[in-house]
């Protein structure tokens, strides 16, 4: 992978801003309309107003939602609620959290990774669309800090790195979050080690969550080398994370049909058989069967199905390849990770039909990039997430201080 190195990291003094629980959020591109509301309510220090910030979309108007952004996070920091440590630093992460009646954790490291082109040393699995790319990059020139980490795996094992997670989680964390979900986010600085550095010099790295994010930090360094040449705009906020010593959990992100007529293959199709309920439904998905449920309402009552697929996994390239291509292709579709939500839009009429997919795994995922392929957008759901706001990674000295 790019060679990574250690930063001066830009967090929040709970003394100042609050408890971590009510300044930080979930990555950007997960967050519904009420619910950024309800972040923006919960503390005039939320991340969330700078992540999705609100004002005027044109970037260019003074008044723009970048500009407040960066209006607010140099307020903040002059005001002591944000603070830059005094030294660069690593910072150990972990996220503890109950997944299917188990207790598990999953543990990595943050650190500057250097940015280069995709496909090298830095793999990714999805497409990317330019819209969300471009008001990533307006926030960025606005900013000039990366709020939130990109989140990628290494296969492994990394000796190194699982003594230096090990021995950091031994020690009480500084930083502790405990976000909506009840997943507990612990963070503690450490001191740079070479024997890292090396020792990840030849992992590729695949990029988890933050395409969109890897793409814009690319362009804002072409942008910046064109007229300030090489600085700290070469490196991308990342967290690191080795499959081979922790259980990555990649769950479905499910589709949702906006309007039109289903496929004919959800009713007729004698691959498809009925089932009772949600629950059944979504027992019926898996992966190694490639075997996807659907929701639909037909003469006014809801119907469940199971529908199998040919192709090879994870189901979500058989379903796009097989189905929803077209749909995809005419934007007809939207994405939620949570099946409730799904059924319950349907039972609305505010879709047409839902399609539940089965979590995958990090090594299916890899699979499909050896094979030269990509998966289409939204296709996995890694979770936990990494918190926005736990660390920043500031591109740009300090703010001056008030003269007022």
């Amino acid at each position: 992978m790019p060679r990574i190195s250690p930063f001066r990291g830009l967090v929040f003094d709970a003394a100042v801003a609050g408890p971590l629980d009510h300044v930080t959020a979930p990555p950007y591109d997960v967050i519904s309309d009420g619910h950024r509301l309800d972040y923006l309510a919960t503390s005039p220090f939320s991340v969330v107003h700078l992540d999705l910030a609100e004002g005027n979309e044109d970037p260019t108007h003074p008044g723009s939602r970048y500009a407040r952004a960066a209006h607010l996070l140099e307020d903040w920091e002059r005001a002591g609620a944000l603070v830059r440590s005094p030294e660069p630093a690593y910072y150990a992460y972990e996220m503890a959290f109950s997944l299917d009646g188990a207790d598990r954790v999953v543990r990595g490291l943050v650190c500057a990774m250097e940015l280069e082109p995709w496909g090298g040393g830095v793999i990714p699995h999805e497409r990317t669309m330019d819209g969300p790319v471009q008001d990533r990059l307006r926030l960025l020139r606005a900013t000039a800090t990366h709020l939130s980490a990109v989140y990628g795996t290494i296969v492994g094992p990394c000796e190194p790195l699982a003594r230096m997670l090990s021995s950091a989680a031994e020690q009480p964390a500084p930083f502790t979050a405990v976000d909506e979900q009840g997943v507990t986010h612990r963070m503690w600085p450490v001191a740079p080690v070479e024997e890292l550095t090396s020792s990840l010099a030849n992992e590729p790295l695949m990029i988890a969550d933050g395409h969109h994010r890897y793409t814009t930090a690319l362009r804002y360094r072409d942008e910046r080398h064109a007229t300030d040449g090489s600085g700290p705009w070469d490196s991308v906020l990342t967290l690191v994370v080795d499959t081979a010593a922790e259980q990555l959990p990649v769950l479905p992100f499910h589709r949702l049909q906006r309007s039109g007529t289903p496929p004919s293959a959800l009713g007729s199709d004698d691959r498809t058989r009925e089932v009772a309920d949600l629950a059944t439904a979504l027992a019926c998905c898996s992966d190694d069967e490639v075997t996807i449920a659907t929701i639909t309402v037909e003469d006014g009552a809801t119907r469940y199905r199971s529908l199998s697929l040919s192709g090879q996994p994870p189901a979500v390239r058989a379903l796009h390849a097989e189905l929803l291509r077209d749909l995809e292709a005419d934007g007809l579709l939207r994405y939620v990770p949570d099946a409730t939500t799904a059924d319950a839009a349907v039972r609305r009429g505010e879709a047409a039909a839902a399609f539940l997919l089965p979590p995958t795994t990090p090594d299916r995922i890899r699979e499909v990039i050896e094979r030269g392929e990509r998966l289409p957008q939204k296709a996995t759901y890694f979770w936990p997430k990494p918190r926005t706001g736990m660390v920043m990674m500031p591109l740009a000295p300090p703010p001056a201080a008030s003269t007022s």
